[in-house]
This record gives C-alpha cells, sequence and structure tokens, in this order.
C-alpha cells in the first residue's frame, strides 16, 4: 500500500509513484546484477531485499526520497530516480537507477528532472549527486542537468565525486533548463535515433 504522504509525479511519458511490494523483483534484479556495480552491488538476496526495505523506510524518516518510475503506457517500471540522505551523508543527494534493458531511452533525465524540480518546489535550494568516478554514464547525465564536479565538498568516503547541482535559482527559465525539456522532447518522438554519447 502506498503511503498516503507520497506524491505521485507526471512527465510525458512516465509517472514516479511510491515504492511497493510487487515492484521489488525489478529492483532485487537489477541491485544483483553488473548494473550496480557503482552503487554498491551487486548484492546478494538479503542486502537486496534491506536496501529496498531502506528506500520506503527513508521516506518515513526524511520525509522524501526515492521514487519507483514507471512507464505511461504500460505502467511497467524501468527505475528509480529521487532523493537520497541516509545517515553520515554529507547532503541531500538526487539519486537514479535504471533498469539494464530499459538504458538508452532517456528515461533517467525525464525522471531525474522531474524530481529536481519536485524538490527545488518544495524547499531545497540545491543538491548533489554522489558519482563514482568510473560511472561515466552517470557523470555525463549530471552534467546535462547542469551538475558540476565539485571538489571542495566533503565526499562520503573519499571515493566517490561529487556534482553539485544549479539552484533554483540558477534553473528558473534558463537556456539549460530549456535545452533539458528540449532533449526529452527529442527521446519522446519515435523517430530520434540518438548515438555517439552516453545517454542514461
Amino acid at each position: 500500500m502506498v503511503h498516503r504522504d507520497i506524491p505521485v509525479l507526471e512527465t510525458g511519458r512516465l509517472i514516479l509513484r511510491a515504492p511497493e511490494p510487487e515492484d521489488y523483483p525489478d529492483f532485487k534484479a537489477t541491485f544483483s546484477s553488473y548494473r550496480s556495480r557503482f552503487m554498491g552491488g551487486p548484492l546478494n538476496a538479503y542486502e537486496a531485499w534491506m536496501l529496498y526495505a531502506a528506500e520506503i523506510g527513508h521516506w518515513e524518516i526524511r520525509g522524501f526520497g526515492m521514487w519507483m518510475v514507471h512507464l505511461k503506457e504500460t505502467d511497467e517500471t524501468v527505475g528509480m530516480a529521487g532523493g537520497w540522505f541516509p545517515a553520515k551523508w554529507p547532503e541531500r543527494e538526487i539519486a537514479w537507477i535504471i533498469w539494464p534493458d530499459q538504458a538508452g531511452k532517456g528515461y533517467a533525465l525525464e525522471a531525474t528532472h522531474a524530481v529536481r524540480a519536485f524538490y527545488y518546489a518544495n524547499g531545497w535550494e540545491g543538491a548533489v549527486s554522489y558519482i563514482d568516478p568510473k560511472n561515466l554514464d552517470s557523470i555525463r547525465l549530471a552534467e546535462r542537468l547542469g551538475a558540476v564536479k565539485d571538489p571542495t565538498a566533503p565526499s562520503i568516503d573519499g571515493n566517490d565525486a561529487v556534482y553539485r547541482h544549479p539552484s533554483p535559482a540558477q534553473l528558473a527559465d534558463s537556456q539549460l533548463a530549456h535545452g533539458i525539456e528540449m532533449e526529452i522532447s527529442h527521446y519522446a518522438d519515435p523517430l530520434f535515433k540518438p548515438k555517439g554519447w552516453a545517454i542514461d
């Protein structure tokens, strides 16, 4: 059952809802796979279950968290995106992961752009993303969202790079924001066939 305080977000192609029990198999499959190597994985069955429980509990403890990303047309899940701020995290983070078979379709960009807009509209003055320096796909996505590497910011454990997102004021009616919207609209175009760069 969805917690009553967790909002539902909608974009052109996606619906972001609270994580539910029926979403767990996709989560477990991804975090048990090589796809999760930059996020503490691959995890065994117990570790995956504990992390999923933490995803749900984070909403109760912090009042915000990660949404499960669903396709509007089919309602299938394609990944997660949202806010993350567990104990010992230096700052609030915007994070994402897309299931391996759903990569390359712009879902991470579309979901994360919506997540950031929601948090900024509800009081956040900024955010960071903690990214493994070897995770080039996530680094490129962070940069396309306007995040810039901040070498002066404290990291989680010294092994991650900190990418600082632009503030609400910097994003408001900016060329960057319009560019993100344009890129998302391209992914929604069935004739759009991107080549030559990482896209999630």
